[in-house]
């Protein structure tokens, strides 16, 4: 399937590895991908930007729907996480509570949801007839496996779903 790729679908899914890297994630999630497009200067990159998401909008974003410890949360219930972090990693070693502590260059799997995502992303390229698979369908692919932490990071930059397909939309790609 990946020869069937445009460069810029292949070079999104190698910065979708990245950004899980540096997110620290044990798996390649769809919102790695949608991060990764973000950097897409073709038709993928081109409707998340006219629907308001760049990269420095949804790397925040992204972040913290994937920290787990929710420090204002904590804070009610007394628990001072700079201060918990402090005495682990004095303990432990620096680091000592993030996740993914894998080696810089190690291969990061794909998760089930991104592995259905690149399936979709297939799917929406024989639907419409078309023989390269290119940023644009990347991204419906990404949309379409319904992935929640997805759907809750556009929402919360003020889009959803259905008008981010319909803006990757477009015209079919002469074959």
């Amino acid at each position: 399937m990946f020869e069937r790729f445009t460069d810029e679908a292949r070079r999104a899914v190698v910065l979708a590895q990245e950004e899980a890297r540096e997110l620290r994630a044990e798996r390649i999630e769809p919102v790695h991908l949608l991060l990764a497009l973000t950097r897409d200067p073709s038709r993928g990159g081109s409707a998340l930007r006219a629907a308001g998401i760049d990269h420095d909008r949804l790397a925040p974003v992204v972040a913290a729907a994937g920290n787990p410890l929710d420090p204002d949360a904590l804070a009610v219930l007394g628990v001072d996480l700079a201060q918990v972090r402090a005495t682990a990693e004095a303990t432990f070693g620096a680091g000592a509570l993030d996740r993914g502590r894998r080696l810089a260059g190690g291969h990061i799997p794909f998760a089930d949801g991104s592995k259905r995502a690149l399936e979709e992303t297939l799917r929406a390229a024989l639907r419409r007839k078309e023989r390269r698979l290119d940023s644009g369908h990347v991204l419906l692919g990404v949309l379409a496996v319904g992935d929640p932490t997805v759907g809750r990071v556009l929402a919360q930059l003020g889009t959803d779903v259905g008008s981010l397909q319909d803006r990757v939309g477009g015209e079919p790609e002469v074959a």
